[in-house]
This record gives C-alpha cells, sequence and structure tokens, in this order.
C-alpha cells in the first residue's frame, strides 16, 4: 500500500526504518505525547508492530518520505483503539467494536512544514473513500496544540474527554463522522 501527494510518499513501514526513526525518538519535546524517549530495542519493537498491525487488520501507520530527497520524516495513519479500555491494536489482536485512529508524528526537524497535515489529509481520504469509514478520530493530549492544530485541518472537531485512558497525560478525542454508539 502506497499513498502519494505533492511532497511524500507514504508507504508501509518495513524493519529498517527502525534506524531512521531512532534519532526522532531522542527529542524529549518531540516525544511527550507520544510515549517518550525510546532505546534502540524499543524503537525496533515499535517498527514491529507497526508492521503487524498491517499483517492484522489490513491498515497501519504509513512511513512518511519526502519526494524530494527519500527523507524519512516519521509516521502517519491508522491504528485500531478498543474504546472500552483503550488498548491499542498494536499490542493486542483487538475484536467487537473499535475506534480507528488517525494520528501523526513527525521528528521535530520537519514540524511546521505542514507535512503532518498533508500527509494526514491524503491518509483521510483514502479512509472515507477507498476504505469506506465513516468516522476517524484523533486521541490528541490537551496540551499539545499543535497536534489539534491539524486535527482541525483536517475537519476534526472536539467530540470528549477520553475517560478511562491509561496515558501519562489528559487526552481528547477529536472526530470527524458520527459517533459510536455509547
Amino acid at each position: 500500500m502506497r499513498l502519494e501527494t505533492e511532497r511524500l510518499v507514504l508507504r508501509r513501514p518495513r524493519r529498517e526504518d527502525a534506524a531512521a526513526f531512532y534519532p526522532h525518538w531522542q527529542d524529549p519535546e518531540a516525544v511527550e505525547y507520544v510515549g517518550g524517549v525510546k532505546t534502540h530495542a524499543e524503537v525496533d519493537e515499535m517498527v514491529a508492530r507497526l508492521i503487524r498491525h498491517w499483517e492484522w487488520y489490513g491498515i497501519g501507520e504509513f512511513t512518511v518520505e519526502r519526494r524530494e530527497d527519500g527523507a524519512l520524516l516519521g509516521r502517519v495513519g491508522l491504528q485500531l483503539w478498543d474504546p472500552r479500555d483503550w488498548t491499542n491494536g498494536k499490542r493486542a489482536r483487538l475484536a467487537g467494536e473499535v475506534e480507528t485512529e488517525l494520528g501523526w508524528k513527525l521528528g521535530r526537524e520537519h514540524w511546521s512544514n505542514g507535512y503532518a497535515t498533508e500527509a494526514a489529509l491524503a491518509c483521510r481520504d483514502w479512509a472515507l473513500a477507498e476504505l469506506g469509514l465513516t468516522r476517524l478520530i484523533s486521541l490528541i493530549a490537551f496540551e499539545n496544540v499543535a497536534s489539534i492544530r491539524v486535527a482541525e485541518k483536517i475537519g476534526e472537531s472536539f467530540e470528549r474527554d477520553v475517560e478511562n485512558a491509561p496515558f501519562r497525560h489528559r487526552y481528547g478525542l477529536w472526530s470527524l463522522g458520527e459517533r459510536m454508539a455509547a
């Protein structure tokens, strides 16, 4: 699976992406809301989970490359969550009702260039048109103002606080489409 935009190529992750992702996970500010700094082994396992999510569900997060030079910018794409306890589909095989999150994480040196919005719009359009999804969410820490702006630019709006979530920060759920039945 591959998506392309004017400036970006979004492709399925490969194990060798871990080496390029590693520096992105050493910047405490850039990873504050997505789990914190990671070791080489943790980044390797993260990439393995990204690959497994694609294998289990046929969707996942893309590795984002800049067209002009092939630089790996980060990841943007879809992941599944069990909304009862916010178990992530990369960590456990989910069944039953799930929420589909559109998320993004780029290295800080790539912020403020519109890359996250450009990639998220491509993923949103793919999810709605090609996959036939009618709802997408983004789980965003309230302090993460830049990600909230991306969510708004792709058409999401604040829906509710995320309760009983095992996250380090207080998260909100931004959504596009109809809310799931409670």
